[in-house]
């Protein structure tokens, strides 16, 4: 028999999933707590008591993936600043960062694919969505940065960060998988093909950086 404390989280687990699927659907505004409570089968007072209001809800979905994303991001990058010493690469460290997330979000099931569209919504959300990123993904995103720089000791540390804001809008529109690329390319591609993306971004990127990078700009 289940005790009240493990009730009390796989109640919390359940309302966490409800209000991420939805929220990756409809947004932060979209989504109401009855909308929850109904999706998961409860009383919409329920989510009140275990949640207190939908800013803090929507704080804790949010939270649970990025704490997660970020550690295995992390743990990825330093563990392949170990494994090559002062011989970085820059499609290393892209390769670090993004196929790992790839990997997060492409094999973790519908759970987080749908955490991956909920990050591509708040990314493109110009009222709040750089703040909620700056809190959670400034050090994994400058750790790589870092590497960047190092594996590039020439290049302009502007260019090297015009290059992740490329990187970070190509992540977060394969996140999104909007199926745009499935109707454009006739069938050849897919939008949810994370392992296609995976053989392709971090070359594709890598040769971007070298690319601006040994230009002088205008």
């Amino acid at each position: 028999m289940q005790t009240k404390a493990e009730r009390r989280a796989e109640t919390t687990e359940q309302l966490l999933d409800a209000a991420e699927t939805l929220f990756s659907q409809r947004g932060f505004h979209g989504v109401a707590l009855k909308d929850v409570a109904k999706q998961v089968g409860v009383h919409h007072t329920l989510v009140n008591y275990y949640f207190d209001d939908k800013q803090k809800l929507f704080d804790e979905v949010f939270a649970r993936r990025a704490i997660e994303a970020n550690r295995v991001r992390l743990e990825a990058l330093d563990r392949y600043e170990e494994e090559v010493g002062e011989n970085v690469t820059v499609e290393g460290a892209l390769r670090a960062f993004l196929d790992t997330n790839l990997d997060l979000y492409g094999d973790g099931g519908p759970q987080w694919r749908d955490a991956g569209t909920l990050a591509a919504l708040v990314a493109s959300t110009p009222d709040w969505g750089a703040e909620i990123f700056d809190k959670w993904f400034d050090p994994v995103v400058l750790r790589l940065t870092g590497l960047l720089e190092k594996a590039m000791p020439e290049c302009d540390r502007t260019e090297i960060f015009w290059g992740f804001h490329f990187v970070s809008g190509a992540l977060m529109l394969t996140l999104a998988r909007t199926g745009r690329i499935d109707q454009l390319s006739g069938g050849l591609c897919h939008s949810d093909d994370f392992d296609a993306v995976k053989q392709r971004m971090a070359s594709f990127m890598a040769a971007g950086f070298r690319q601006i990078c040994s230009k002088t700009p205008a």
